[in-house]
Order: structure tokens, then C-alpha cells, then sequence
């Protein structure tokens, strides 16, 4: 069934030089790729066994009705299959352009247990999103009737934003605040556009804008308002700033120039998308173009900075991890997408130390699992005498992050924090221990994925409309 399009296509695409301009043959591109992709599609759904424990779904963090999605997309039943998705999740195209499936519903798939190779779920939620877009099915924010009450969103990534559709439909005045130009967050400026194309975030951005969401953008709290402020003018706060703190490295030279944060190289390279001025990339300063790059850490960032030098046109580029690909947090599909574009992996490896003044090199010291820690995980150990030096030209930091000081920040000490500087709160409500206040997502938990984002943002809205709903029945007392 998949292959009768894609020989057309190929045709198609012999004859376009010849037979078409330049408009028509993106027409006609378009045209087969939707035949081709809609076999695709139908092809893997009906895959699916629609057993009777979906762990496809149970291992997703937002419960979606996977199975019968599936179902409905095998039928040709897109727009249903459509609606079935986003009644549980804000942003279907984008959780099934860069969740790690392969940690959660594929890798959970009964028919990938089984051997026999994973339903492509988050290809197949991509697709019929995408349709919906491009068929008018993505129906604009209307709420049914519009209420007084007004709640701030201090961030606009996932989280802060799904809590911000889940409101804004009921017809609650929403005012989102964030640090950045542009709403999205890590979505806008972390993700590489090669995994999440910027036009997909930024479309949802106005679908809010247009739908009543007030955006107040370059709005740094502390500084440009104060949060006592923003409590006084709005009736509740959803805190959704994410952690954008990135842990440091020390050691002999780690101050040298081309010595750079993940987050500060990837959010140049989204800027250049756009199309902005961006002089530390025009100066090579978070360029990797015709460098030797190495990056350290072993995350899903690590991954998005290899694979973004790798696209920018460095000479070579190797990722530093001081455990091995078993260990390795990030997904594993990533890491085998990065080694196929040219990514060279150097497995129990860590820096101590640098040279040169620009960089020149990292001080390497090899490593060796040893007995396991308190989570069951093998602790790396030092192998003495095995130190080498891995010529660089440009070395990128990615080694997680952790929350900034809010408390202190932001003039708030009663604002209670965990241990690691997590803001305390419900994990079911979001509810913290000031009146009114919730936190979502990686304020919560740390460094986290944008699908517990959305489940934080969304399961907040409604606590905080039950707030907001019960001090309306007893304010009509």
C-alpha cells in the first residue's frame, strides 16, 4: 500500500524540471507527499493489536487515547482521529515531533514487546495534527462566555502556555509574562528547528494571541515588575519559568573563550532561524562552522547541540560521557540519529580541565563503571594514568540545568523551595503554600520533558478554576 505513492512521487519529481515552475512543483510535492505520508499512516495504525492493557497510553504522561486515535486513522476516520487526540493534549504536533516515544508509548508498544517492531506513534499524531491544520480542523478560541477573572502565567513555555489554553477556552482572562521576545520557550529558542520547525510553535502562539491571551514579552520579573505587583492584578499566578540555570564545570582553564553554555549556543541558532542579528553567532563566537567541536554531557540538550554543530558545518564533533550508551539519559534514538550524521561518541570519558586561551583542547581522563549508587545506577570511576588530550576549537557545556533563585530573585522569601531550589507544590494542583500562587512543570520537577509540561499546565488550569469557581459561588452568597 506505501509503495505504489512513493513511485509516483519518484516520477513526479523526474518529470517537475521539465514540465512545471517552481509553484506547481511545490504543489505537486506537496500533493504526493500527503498521499504517500496518509498510507504511511494508515499502514502503521493498523498495526496496532488494540490490546487489552494499552501501555501505549499508560505510559504516556498525558493518559492520550492512543489505541483509538490509531483505530480511527487505519479507517480514514482523520478529523475524528484528530479530536480524539487533542481533548487530551494542547499541542499534539509538537509532542509528536520531539517526545522521546522510544522511553514512553513506542517503547511500551505490546507489538514492539513482542519483536515484531513499534507502532510509529508519535509520527502517525504528527500527521493527523498536521491535516487538521492544513483542513481548517484546528478550530480557533471561542470561549462560551467570558468571565471577569484574570490569572497570570509567569513563563510562556509548555507548560505555562497549556495552562494558558485550558483557562483562556473557559473564558478567564489570561496574561502570559515571559523573559524572551518571543513565546515559547525552550520550544522557541531551545529545540532545534530541525526537530521542531519554528512555524509550528509560533502558530500556536497566535492561535492563543488570537483567542485573548495577552502576551507581555522582554518582562523580567524583579526588574521590569515586581511579583507583588503582578498578585495585586490578578486574581490567581501560575509560575511556569522552567529551569534555565545551566550547571557549570570548573576545572584548570575552564574560563577559556570558546568555552560555551548549551543553552546560549542553541538560542543563537534559533535566532539566526528567524532571522535576527545575532553577533555571537556572525562572530563565530556560538558558531561551530569549520570547528572542532566537542560537546559534554550525555542528555537530550548534548544531543540537540552535536546534531546542531554537525548542521552548522564543523569539522568534527565528539560527545564526552563519563558513563557508557547504556547509562546514557538521553534517548537512544537520538543518539543513533547523531551517530548516522557523524556524531563520534566517546563513551567513560570526562573533562578535567582545559587548555589554550582561545580553547585548544580538553583534558580528558578516561573512566570505568564501578558499584552501583543508592538508584541501582553504576558510579563512574577514574582509571588512573589514562589522561589525553581532545583537540577542540569550540567545547559546549551541557550538562543539565537547575533552577534559578526565585525567592531571591524575584523579592519573595516566603516563596518556599525544595532542597534543590524546585519551587514546593502539589504535584496534582500545582497549588503552593501562598494563596492563589501555583507552579507547573520544570519549576516542579526539575529538568523535565515538554509532554510533563503540558500535563503540569493542564492539570493546574483546572485546579485553578475550581479556585476561581468556588470563590464565585461564595462571593453570590
Amino acid at each position: 500500500m506505501a509503495k505504489q505513492p512513493m513511485l509516483k512521487f519518484v516520477q513526479v519529481a523526474r518529470d517537475m524540471p521539465t514540465k512545471r515552475g517552481a509553484d506547481q512543483r511545490r504543489e505537486d510535492f506537496h500533493e504526493i507527499y500527503a498521499e504517500y505520508a496518509d498510507a504511511k499512516a494508515k499502514e502503521q495504525s493498523s498495526r496496532c493489536s488494540q490490546c487489552g492493557v494499552p501501555y501505549c497510553q499508560t505510559h504516556c504522561p498525558l493518559h492520550n487515547n492512543i489505541p483509538d486515535w490509531l483505530r480511527l486513522t487505519a479507517e480514514g476516520r482523520l478529523q475524528e482521529a484528530y479530536e480524539v487526540s487533542q481533548a487530551t493534549n494542547t499541542f499534539p504536533e509538537i509532542c509528536g515531533r520531539i517526545c522521546p516515544q522510544d522511553r514512553l508509548c513506542e517503547g511500551n508498544c505490546v507489538i514492539e514487546k513482542s519483536g515484531h517492531g513499534t507502532v510509529t506513534i508519535g509520527a502517525v499524531e504528527k500527521y493527523i495534527t498536521d491535516t487538521a491544520w492544513d483542513k481548517g480542523w484546528v478550530k480557533p478560541i471561542k470561549p462560551a462566555r467570558e468571565r471577569k477573572e484574570s490569572v497570570a502565567v509567569i513563563g510562556a513555555g509548555p507548560g505555562g502556555l497549556a495552562a494558558a489554553d485550558v483557562l483562556r477556552r473557559q473564558g478567564v482572562q489570561v496574561t502570559v509574562y515571559d523573559r524572551y521576545d518571543r513565546a515559547g520557550g525552550l520550544l522557541t529558542y531551545g529545540i532545534p528547528g530541525f526537530k521542531l520547525e519554528k512555524p509550528v510553535v509560533m502558530r500556536r502562539n497566535e492561535q492563543l494571541e488570537k483567542g485573548g491571551v495577552r502576551f507581555v514579552l522582554n518582562c523580567n520579573i524583579g526588574e521590569d515588575m515586581s511579583f507583588e505587583d503582578i498578585r495585586e492584578q490578578h486574581d490567581a499566578v501560575i509560575i511556569a519559568t522552567g529551569v534555565y540555570k545551566s550547571r557549570d564545570l570548573g576545572g584548570p582553564g575552564s574560563g577559556a573563550s570558546g568555552i560555551v553554555k548549551a543553552l546560549d549556543f542553541l538560542t543563537a541558532s534559533n535566532r539566526k532561524s528567524f532571522g535576527d542579528e545575532v553577533a555571537e553567532f556572525d562572530s563565530g563566537e556560538l558558531n561551530a562552522e569549520g570547528k572542532r567541536v566537542v560537546v559534554i554531557g550525555g542528555g537530550d540538550t548534548a544531543m540537540d547541540c552535536v546534531r546542531t554543530a554537525i548542521r552548522q558545518g564543523a569539522t568534527s564533533v565528539k560527545c564526552l560521557y563519563r558513563r557508557d550508551r547504556a547509562n546514557m539519559p538521553g534517548s537512544q534514538r537520538e543518539v543513533q540519529n547523531a551517530e548516522e550524521e557523524g556524531v563520534q561518541f566517546e563513551w567513560l570519558t570526562a573533562p578535567k580541565g582545559f587548555i589554550g586561551e582561545p580553547v585548544e583542547g580538553v583534558m580528558v581522563q578516561r573512566m570505568r563503571l564501578g558499584l552501583p549508587d543508592a538508584t541501582g545506577r553504576q558510579m563512574p570511576e577514574l582509571i588512573e594514568g589514562s589522561d589525553y588530550v581532545e583537540p577542540a576549537d569550540l567545547v559546549i557545556k551541557a550538562l543539565g540545568f537547575e533552577p534559578e533563585e526565585l525567592p531571591t530573585l524575584w523579592g519573595v522569601p516566603e516563596l518556599q523551595v525544595t532542597r534543590w531550589g524546585t519551587i514546593k507544590a502539589e504535584f496534582t494542583t500545582g497549588a503552593t503554600a501562598l494563596p492563589g500562587v501555583y507552579a507547573v512543570g520544570d519549576i516542579v520537577r526539575g529538568a523535565s520533558l515538554v509532554v510533563w509540561a503540558i500535563r503540569d499546565g493542564r492539570d493546574c488550569a483546572d485546579a485553578v478554576l475550581q479556585q476561581l469557581n468556588g470563590a464565585s459561588a461564595v462571593a453570590a452568597e
